[in-house]
Order: C-alpha cells, then sequence, then structure tokens
C-alpha cells in the first residue's frame, strides 16, 4: 500500500507539472518566452510546451487593435493662447518581442510623444487655424508618432483630436461673435424676403394692370365690333327692303304710303312737334280720298 500511494503521488505531480508546462496561447494574443534570461521565442495562438524552471513568459501581448485616451494636455499656440487639447490614439502591436523590449512602458512612451509632437505643431500655429484645421494636425500626428513608435513594435493607426477647450474669455469672446454673425445674417435674409416680396408685389401689380388694360382693350373691340354688325344688318335690311319693293314694282304712290306709315309710327312717339313735308300732306289728303271713294 505505501508504494501504491508513492506511485500515485508521483503521478499526481507528474500532470501537475505537464499541465503546468503547457500553455495554451488564446487568438489575438503572443507571448514572449524567455529560457534561462534571454529571449527565446514568441508563441503564436495554440499550445505550447514550456520547460520548468528554464523557461518562462516573460510578457503577453494583445496584437487587436487597441485605443489609448490620453488626458488633456495644455499646449500654446502661435499666438500665445492656452488651450487644454486631449487626444486619442489608435495603435497596434505587429512585433511583439520590440514591443516586450523596445522601450519601458510602451503606452507611456507613446502618451509622453503624442504630447510633445502636439505641442511642436500646435506651436506653429495660430488659434484660428487650430480650430479650423483639425484634419492637417491629426495627419502630421499620425506620420509622427508612427515613424517614432516603429522600434516599439507599434503600430500607429489613427489619431484623432479628441476636444479642444480655448480659454474661457476666448471662448465668451468666439461665441459673441458667431451670434453677430448668426444675428447679422439673419438680418440679410430678412432684408433679401421683404425685397423679393416687394419686387413679387410689384410684378403682380403691373401683370394685374396689363391684364385689366387688356381686358378693356378686348371689351371695347367687342362692342365696336357689335355695333359695326348691328349697323352692317340695318343698313343690309334696308337695302333688302329697298330691293324687295323695286323687284315687286312699286310705284311712286307705294313708296309715298310707307312714308307715311313711317309717320304714324314717328307720331306714336314723345314729340311735341311734327313738322310734315308738303308731299306727305299731298299723300294724306289722297289716302283721305281714297278712304271716302270706297265707303
Amino acid at each position: 500500500m505505501p508504494l501504491f500511494f508513492d506511485i500515485l503521488v508521483i503521478l499526481i505531480l507528474v500532470i501537475l507539472i505537464l499541465g503546468a508546462c503547457l500553455k495554451i496561447v488564446p487568438q489575438g494574443s503572443a507571448f514572449v518566452v524567455e529560457r534561462l534570461g534571454r529571449y527565446n521565442a514568441t508563441w503564436q495562438p495554440g499550445v505550447h510546451f514550456k520547460l520548468p524552471v528554464i523557461d518562462r513568459v516573460a510578457r503577453k501581448v494583445l496584437l487587436k487593435e487597441q485605443v489609448a485616451d490620453f488626458a488633456p494636455q495644455p499646449v500654446i499656440t502661435k499666438d500665445n493662447v492656452t488651450m487644454m487639447i486631449d487626444s486619442v490614439v489608435y495603435f497596434l502591436i505587429f512585433d511583439p518581442k520590440l514591443y516586450a523590449y523596445g522601450v519601458e512602458n510602451p503606452i507611456m512612451a507613446m502618451e509622453n510623444l503624442t504630447a510633445t509632437t502636439l505641442r511642436n505643431i500646435i506651436g506653429d500655429m495660430e488659434l484660428d487655424a487650430t480650430l479650423t484645421s483639425r484634419e492637417a494636425i491629426n495627419s502630421k500626428m499620425l506620420a509622427t508618432i508612427d515613424a517614432a513608435t516603429d522600434p516599439w513594435g507599434i503600430k500607429v493607426t489613427r489619431v484623432e483630436l479628441k476636444n479642444i477647450q480655448p480659454p474661457t474669455a476666448i471662448r465668451e469672446s468666439m461665441e459673441k461673435q458667431m451670434k453677430a454673425e448668426r444675428e447679422k445674417r439673419a438680418a440679410i435674409l430678412t432684408a433679401e424676403g421683404q425685397k423679393q416680396a416687394m419686387i413679387l408685389e410689384a410684378e403682380g401689380r403691373k401683370e394685374s394692370a396689363v391684364l385689366n388694360a387688356e381686358a378693356e382693350k378686348a371689351k371695347q373691340i367687342l362692342e365696336a365690333e357689335g355695333q359695326s354688325e348691328a349697323i352692317r344688318k340695318i343698313q343690309q335690311a334696308t337695302a333688302d327692303g329697298i330691293r324687295m319693293i323695286r323687284e315687286a314694282g312699286a310705284d311712286d304712290a307705294v313708296v309715298k304710303l310707307k312714308s307715311l306709315e313711317a309717320l304714324e309710327k314717328v307720331a306714336n312717339g314723345q314729340s311735341t312737334k311734327i313738322i310734315i313735308p308738303s308731299d306727305i300732306q299731298k299723300i294724306a289728303g289722297l289716302v283721305e280720298g281714297v278712304k271716302e271713294a270706297t265707303k
């Protein structure tokens, strides 16, 4: 029995040692392994065997893209305005060995490098240019930081200025200026709107006057055409009547009789005095004689 327990203990120890020597590297990570204090290998994702006591995992490196959000830094512009600017750096580790042995505390080193680069760039720019040139500042910082971090095994993929905070007095002045600009634009738009309204109103009155004049002109033309047509029809009727009388062979007596009938219609009017031509008087006498003879 004691021998069995000894074998069991030895077997358990062997299993524990083997378990401690087996290392699993997860996806997106890498292990930097040292052997007897010197760099030995970089383990990629998978299962690896580590010699007990001899080998040691010096550093576990994350290969995914990472984000470093640095605290705001005081920066002085070319025109001596102090601003607080905080930046965000996106990076990934492309060489775990350089990351492990290139520099002590790589993230802190990158933060200091970012602050120094930012001060150098902003120091050559005035306040207005700083506020309106974020893309240019980002590009310059990316090129500088990426080149400087290559020996550390770090690839900088993107740099962004997160926030720019000018002094309170400058912000208040800028807000007043922006307010004045907005009021100016509003006044201009209001004036242009009023001008456009007046123009449209004048054009409307002009078009209305033109239409009224054209309508009056058309009305007068139609009335003149109506009167002309009426006169033409009256003249045509008179001419037709005379032509029919002549075609019927009427003599002067019939014509004079028609004149007498016309005189009778005139006498039925409102006139108080009627001048009768001598010829019509003779015709009247003739008519009376005819009436007496026919009784």
